[in-house]
Protein backbone atom coordinates (compact mmCIF):
# COMPACT_ATOMS: atom_id res chain seq x y z
CA UNK A 1 0.00 0.00 0.00
CA UNK A 2 1.44 3.33 -1.03
CA UNK A 3 1.31 5.88 1.77
CA UNK A 4 -0.42 9.16 1.01
CA UNK A 5 -1.40 12.23 3.06
CA UNK A 6 -4.30 11.98 5.50
CA UNK A 7 -6.50 14.16 3.28
CA UNK A 8 -6.45 11.25 0.76
CA UNK A 9 -6.60 8.37 3.28
CA UNK A 10 -9.83 8.69 5.25
CA UNK A 11 -9.22 7.81 8.89
CA UNK A 12 -11.58 6.40 11.47
CA UNK A 13 -11.22 9.17 14.04
CA UNK A 14 -7.99 11.13 14.25
CA UNK A 15 -4.42 10.10 13.54
CA UNK A 16 -3.18 8.49 16.76
CA UNK A 17 0.23 7.29 15.60
CA UNK A 18 2.94 8.38 18.03
CA UNK A 19 6.05 9.72 16.29
CA UNK A 20 9.11 10.47 18.39
CA UNK A 21 12.29 12.25 17.39
CA UNK A 22 15.20 11.95 19.83
CA UNK A 23 18.00 14.42 19.08
CA UNK A 24 21.20 14.06 21.12
CA UNK A 25 24.04 16.52 20.56
CA UNK A 26 27.53 16.67 22.03
CA UNK A 27 30.04 19.49 22.36
CA UNK A 28 33.60 18.52 23.31
CA UNK A 29 36.22 20.89 24.70
CA UNK A 30 39.74 20.77 26.17
CA UNK A 31 40.00 22.44 29.57
CA UNK A 32 43.53 22.24 30.96
CA UNK A 33 42.97 23.00 34.63
CA UNK A 34 40.26 22.33 37.20
CA UNK A 35 39.46 26.05 37.17
CA UNK A 36 39.04 25.95 33.38
CA UNK A 37 36.75 22.97 33.63
CA UNK A 38 34.56 24.73 36.20
CA UNK A 39 34.54 27.86 34.03
CA UNK A 40 33.45 25.80 31.00
CA UNK A 41 30.56 24.30 32.96
CA UNK A 42 29.51 27.79 34.09
CA UNK A 43 29.72 29.04 30.48
CA UNK A 44 27.55 26.19 29.20
CA UNK A 45 25.03 26.65 31.98
CA UNK A 46 24.71 30.31 31.01
CA UNK A 47 24.55 29.69 27.25
CA UNK A 48 21.97 26.92 27.54
CA UNK A 49 20.00 27.89 30.61
CA UNK A 50 16.34 27.01 31.03
CA UNK A 51 15.13 30.31 29.55
CA UNK A 52 17.15 29.90 26.33
CA UNK A 53 16.13 26.26 26.03
CA UNK A 54 12.50 27.30 26.44
CA UNK A 55 12.89 29.69 23.50
CA UNK A 56 14.34 26.89 21.35
CA UNK A 57 11.55 24.46 22.21
CA UNK A 58 8.91 27.14 21.66
CA UNK A 59 10.25 27.60 18.12
CA UNK A 60 10.06 23.82 17.68
CA UNK A 61 6.39 23.90 18.67
CA UNK A 62 5.82 26.63 16.06
CA UNK A 63 7.54 24.54 13.38
CA UNK A 64 5.36 21.51 14.07
CA UNK A 65 2.26 23.68 14.40
CA UNK A 66 1.46 23.01 18.05
CA UNK A 67 -0.26 25.11 20.72
CA UNK A 68 1.73 25.36 23.96
CA UNK A 69 -0.38 24.27 26.94
CA UNK A 70 2.15 24.26 29.74
CA UNK A 71 5.87 24.91 30.28
CA UNK A 72 7.91 23.46 33.13
CA UNK A 73 11.55 24.54 33.33
CA UNK A 74 14.37 24.17 35.82
CA UNK A 75 18.03 25.18 36.17
CA UNK A 76 19.78 22.64 38.36
CA UNK A 77 22.52 22.98 40.97
CA UNK A 78 25.38 22.40 40.42
CA UNK A 79 24.76 22.20 36.65
CA UNK A 80 22.32 21.37 33.88
CA UNK A 81 18.79 22.39 32.95
CA UNK A 82 15.50 20.83 31.85
CA UNK A 83 12.43 22.08 30.02
CA UNK A 84 9.19 20.21 29.27
CA UNK A 85 6.47 21.68 27.06
CA UNK A 86 3.05 20.08 26.72
CA UNK A 87 1.38 20.92 23.41
CA UNK A 88 -2.02 20.25 21.91
CA UNK A 89 -3.50 20.12 18.44
CA UNK A 90 -3.57 23.30 16.40
CA UNK A 91 -6.32 24.52 14.08
CA UNK A 92 -6.37 22.66 10.79
CA UNK A 93 -6.28 24.98 7.78
CA UNK A 94 -4.86 22.59 5.20
CA UNK A 95 -2.50 19.65 5.34
CA UNK A 96 0.60 20.75 3.37
CA UNK A 97 1.66 17.77 1.28
CA UNK A 98 5.33 18.76 1.37
CA UNK A 99 5.41 17.71 5.03
CA UNK A 100 5.01 14.10 3.92
CA UNK A 101 8.18 14.34 1.82
CA UNK A 102 11.66 13.47 3.08
CA UNK A 103 13.17 16.95 3.13
CA UNK A 104 14.59 19.36 5.73
CA UNK A 105 12.13 21.47 7.68
CA UNK A 106 11.93 25.25 8.10
CA UNK A 107 14.15 27.56 10.20
CA UNK A 108 11.73 28.23 11.99
CA UNK A 109 8.49 29.08 10.22
CA UNK A 110 4.92 28.57 11.30
CA UNK A 111 3.35 25.35 10.10
CA UNK A 112 -0.32 24.83 10.85
CA UNK A 113 -1.14 21.16 11.26
CA UNK A 114 -3.17 18.87 13.53
CA UNK A 115 -1.48 17.55 16.67
CA UNK A 116 -2.68 16.03 19.93
CA UNK A 117 -1.23 14.39 23.05
CA UNK A 118 2.22 15.77 22.28
CA UNK A 119 5.22 16.98 24.23
CA UNK A 120 8.69 18.42 23.72
CA UNK A 121 11.48 18.01 26.28
CA UNK A 122 15.13 18.91 26.70
CA UNK A 123 17.68 17.93 29.34
CA UNK A 124 21.31 19.12 29.43
CA UNK A 125 24.32 17.30 30.86
CA UNK A 126 27.54 19.36 31.22
CA UNK A 127 30.38 17.27 32.66
CA UNK A 128 34.14 16.85 32.64
CA UNK A 129 36.74 14.12 32.92
CA UNK A 130 38.30 14.06 36.41
CA UNK A 131 41.89 13.92 35.09
CA UNK A 132 42.42 14.20 31.34
CA UNK A 133 41.25 17.77 30.71
CA UNK A 134 38.21 16.84 28.61
CA UNK A 135 34.88 18.59 29.17
CA UNK A 136 31.67 17.72 27.37
CA UNK A 137 28.20 19.10 27.02
CA UNK A 138 25.28 16.91 25.99
CA UNK A 139 21.73 17.98 25.26
CA UNK A 140 18.92 15.44 24.80
CA UNK A 141 15.79 16.68 23.04
CA UNK A 142 12.66 14.61 22.46
CA UNK A 143 9.83 15.74 20.20
CA UNK A 144 6.85 13.40 20.46
CA UNK A 145 3.69 14.02 18.46
CA UNK A 146 0.37 12.46 17.55
CA UNK A 147 -0.80 13.94 14.25
CA UNK A 148 -0.03 14.07 10.57
CA UNK A 149 3.29 15.89 10.62
CA UNK A 150 6.54 14.13 11.47
CA UNK A 151 8.62 15.77 14.22
CA UNK A 152 11.58 15.24 11.87
CA UNK A 153 10.57 18.58 10.37
CA UNK A 154 12.03 20.20 13.51
CA UNK A 155 15.42 18.52 13.05
CA UNK A 156 16.94 21.15 10.76
CA UNK A 157 16.17 23.91 13.27
CA UNK A 158 17.53 21.87 16.20
CA UNK A 159 20.81 21.26 14.38
CA UNK A 160 21.16 25.00 13.79
CA UNK A 161 20.35 25.80 17.44
CA UNK A 162 23.43 24.07 18.92
CA UNK A 163 27.16 24.02 18.24
CA UNK A 164 27.41 20.31 17.57
CA UNK A 165 30.46 18.06 17.22
CA UNK A 166 28.49 14.81 17.35
CA UNK A 167 24.80 14.09 16.80
CA UNK A 168 22.89 10.92 17.58
CA UNK A 169 19.38 10.98 16.12
CA UNK A 170 16.58 8.44 16.56
CA UNK A 171 13.11 8.40 15.01
CA UNK A 172 10.40 5.89 15.79
CA UNK A 173 6.72 5.54 14.93
CA UNK A 174 4.63 3.63 17.49
CA UNK A 175 1.10 2.35 17.66
CA UNK A 176 -1.35 2.41 14.78
CA UNK A 177 -4.33 4.27 13.41
CA UNK A 178 -7.23 2.96 11.32
CA UNK A 179 -8.80 3.95 8.07
CA UNK A 180 -12.58 3.89 7.70
CA UNK A 181 -12.51 0.22 6.65
CA UNK A 182 -10.72 -0.77 9.87
CA UNK A 183 -7.40 -1.38 8.08
CA UNK A 184 -4.49 -0.54 10.41
CA UNK A 185 -1.81 1.97 9.39
CA UNK A 186 1.45 1.58 11.32
CA UNK A 187 3.09 4.56 9.60
CA UNK A 188 1.53 7.35 7.56
CA UNK A 189 4.48 8.64 5.55
CA UNK A 190 7.32 7.22 3.50
CA UNK A 191 10.76 7.37 5.12
CA UNK A 192 14.04 5.94 3.89
CA UNK A 193 16.53 7.64 6.21
CA UNK A 194 16.76 10.42 8.78
CA UNK A 195 19.57 11.80 6.61
CA UNK A 196 16.98 12.97 4.08
CA UNK A 197 15.76 15.46 6.67
CA UNK A 198 19.24 16.96 7.10
CA UNK A 199 20.26 19.68 4.59
CA UNK A 200 23.00 18.72 2.12
CA UNK A 201 25.27 21.53 3.30
CA UNK A 202 25.11 20.12 6.84
CA UNK A 203 25.67 16.50 5.76
CA UNK A 204 28.82 17.57 3.92
CA UNK A 205 30.35 18.58 7.27
CA UNK A 206 29.84 15.20 8.94
CA UNK A 207 30.70 11.53 8.69
CA UNK A 208 27.37 9.72 8.94
CA UNK A 209 26.23 6.23 9.91
CA UNK A 210 22.71 4.88 9.38
CA UNK A 211 21.13 1.97 11.28
CA UNK A 212 17.52 1.35 10.23
CA UNK A 213 15.00 -1.35 11.09
CA UNK A 214 12.41 -0.59 8.43
CA UNK A 215 9.96 -3.36 9.32
CA UNK A 216 9.62 -1.92 12.83
CA UNK A 217 9.71 1.77 11.83
CA UNK A 218 12.93 2.42 13.76
CA UNK A 219 15.51 4.78 12.26
CA UNK A 220 18.90 5.89 13.60
CA UNK A 221 21.58 8.24 12.29
CA UNK A 222 24.89 9.26 13.88
CA UNK A 223 27.00 12.22 12.72
CA UNK A 224 30.57 13.30 13.59
CA UNK A 225 32.33 16.39 12.27
CA UNK A 226 34.84 15.52 9.53
CA UNK A 227 37.29 18.39 9.93
CA UNK A 228 39.23 18.80 13.17
CA UNK A 229 40.63 22.23 14.02
CA UNK A 230 42.25 22.26 17.46
CA UNK A 231 41.59 26.00 17.86
CA UNK A 232 37.86 25.24 18.01
CA UNK A 233 38.30 22.92 21.00
CA UNK A 234 40.53 24.93 23.35
CA UNK A 235 38.93 26.73 26.29
CA UNK A 236 40.93 29.59 27.83
CA UNK A 237 43.96 28.33 25.92
CA UNK A 238 45.74 29.34 22.70
CA UNK A 239 47.26 26.85 20.30
CA UNK A 240 50.32 29.00 19.53
CA UNK A 241 51.31 28.84 23.21
CA UNK A 242 51.43 25.04 23.17
CA UNK A 243 54.43 22.86 22.37
CA UNK A 244 54.25 20.32 19.54
CA UNK A 245 54.12 17.55 22.12
CA UNK A 246 51.21 19.24 23.92
CA UNK A 247 49.37 19.74 20.63
CA UNK A 248 49.78 16.06 19.76
CA UNK A 249 48.63 14.91 23.21
CA UNK A 250 45.61 17.22 23.38
CA UNK A 251 44.59 16.38 19.82
CA UNK A 252 44.76 12.68 20.67
CA UNK A 253 42.65 13.17 23.80
CA UNK A 254 39.95 15.12 21.95
CA UNK A 255 39.78 12.79 18.97
CA UNK A 256 39.61 9.73 21.19
CA UNK A 257 36.76 11.33 23.17
CA UNK A 258 34.86 12.11 19.96
CA UNK A 259 35.38 8.61 18.57
CA UNK A 260 34.32 6.95 21.82
CA UNK A 261 31.09 8.94 21.86
CA UNK A 262 30.46 8.38 18.14
CA UNK A 263 31.08 4.62 18.22
CA UNK A 264 29.70 4.10 21.72
CA UNK A 265 32.68 2.27 23.20
CA UNK A 266 35.90 2.91 25.11
CA UNK A 267 39.10 2.92 23.09
CA UNK A 268 42.72 2.33 24.02
CA UNK A 269 44.77 5.45 24.69
CA UNK A 270 47.49 5.88 22.06
CA UNK A 271 49.38 8.84 23.49
CA UNK A 272 51.74 8.89 26.44
CA UNK A 273 52.64 11.68 28.80
CA UNK A 274 49.13 12.90 29.48
CA UNK A 275 49.01 15.89 31.82
CA UNK A 276 46.64 15.06 34.69
CA UNK A 277 46.59 18.66 35.95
Amino acid sequence: MSLTPEKIIQLHGFNNLTKTLSFNMYDICYTKTKEDREAYIAYIDEQYNADRLTQILTHVSEIIGAHVLNIAKQDYVPQGASVTILVSEGPVVEVPTEHFEESPGPLPDSVVIQLDKSHITVHTYPEYHPHEGISTFRADIDVSTCGEISPLKALNYLIHSFDTDIMSIDYRVRGFTRDITGHKLFIDHEINSIQNYIPDEVKELYDLIDINVYQHNIFHTKCKLKNFDLDNYLFNLEKDKLSEEEIETITGQLQREMNEIFYGKNMEWEYEGVDHD
